[in-house]
């Protein structure tokens, strides 16, 4: 049984202490692949330094996440853009819209967010959607690319059936992570009407730690025990769905 975290910063201070000791944690655990969605130019360089240490377990995204969208946010944006010139990277992510913690620079996420999509559309990427209390938002820029077909992932997926179905139908899988274990979330009637074949299976470490951990800082090798809750809302064997959410996001990610 092998499995991906589709969305890890295990490249963040949090991990400096022990970073070695955790991706060995996480591969002996049969996490064999960490994907590491960006968020601003300053974490390009120890996301990158974390794929040189582990070549064929860490793949780095690139794009600017919508908290760190600010009045400088262009030449952010310009200098994320420039990386793909020279650097393969498996998404273009973490991006979004995010009005959970402020909506000042409201105008310029949408704005960010809308030229990445036109980016990975053209570079033929996936993209990887924060949309924390955003989603409406985010459907009306994507609204705005008609006719296209997305790939891509709405991460920490947080809305309604009917939003979920939405994004299946445009092209998107649904991203689920530790909150899946959590009593009263929700999500296990989402994933009922997803389905595994639209399931990608995350951490967001070293956030949303699942339960029994919840609380604590997060890590990769803990995501068996969200396969675990998948199985049982499914009614499937863990081996099951650890091969359909291990192939669904090797298809999308290209690895």
């Amino acid at each position: 049984m092998q499995l991906i975290d589709t969305h890890t910063h295990v490249y963040l201070p949090e991990f400096d202490a022990d970073r070695d000791e955790a991706i060995r944690r996480a591969v002996s655990n049969n996490v064999v692949k960490l994907l590491m969605p960006n968020i601003n130019v300053n974490s390009v360089d120890p996301m990158l330094a974390a794929e040189d240490r582990y070549p064929g377990i860490c793949y780095p995204m690139a794009g600017l996440h919508p908290t760190s969208v600010k009045n400088d946010y262009r030449s952010q944006l310009d200098t994320i853009e420039s990386l793909f010139s020279d650097h393969r990277f498996v998404a273009v992510g973490e991006i979004g819209i995010d009005l959970y913690w402020d909506n000042t620079y409201l105008d310029e996420q949408i704005t960010a967010f809308r030229e990445q999509v036109a980016f990975a559309l053209k570079a033929n990427l996936p993209v990887v959607i924060h949309s924390r209390e955003s989603i409406d938002q985010i459907f009306r820029v994507l609204g705005e690319f008609k006719g296209q077909r997305f790939k891509g992932v709405f991460h920490a997926f947080s809305g309604s059936a009917g939003d979920a179905e939405k994004a299946i139908n445009m092209g998107f899988k649904i991203g689920i992570g530790g909150v899946l274990t959590f009593k009263n979330s929700g999500l296990d009637q989402i994933v009922k009407e997803a389905g595994p074949d639209h399931i990608l299976l995350e951490t967001d470490s070293p956030y949303l730690a699942p339960v029994p951990f919840r609380g604590r800082r997060n890590e990769s090798s803990w995501l068996p025990l969200i396969n675990r809750k998948l199985a049982e809302i499914l009614g499937m064997s863990e081996e099951e769905t650890a091969l359909r959410t291990y192939m669904n996001s090797s298809e999308l990610f290209g690895l």
